[in-house]
């Protein structure tokens, strides 16, 4: 039952995060939908892809988004 929820607190995230205006707050709704999806394959018994998941899209992923956003908005 609990995976369900997970899913779809995943795919809300992730749906908002496409409909965001600020590039910013997009990036950080990416982290976490990639946050619960993490969570997800932890639940699985998958705790390889799990943190892989976590590493990849839960810091990465917001991280060069937010610095592509700085880089190309001149850090304002």
């Amino acid at each position: 039952m609990i995976e369900y929820i997970i899913i779809i607190v995943a795919v809300i995230s992730a749906i908002i995060a496409l409909l965001q205006e600020d590039l910013l707050k997009s990036a950080i709704l990416v982290g976490i939908s990639g946050f619960f999806i993490a969570v997800l394959f932890h639940l699985l018994l998958a705790p390889d892809v799990a943190l892989t998941q976590a590493i990849v899209e839960g810091a990465i992923v917001p991280v060069f988004i937010a610095l592509a956003v700085y880089k190309t908005k001149g850090g304002a």
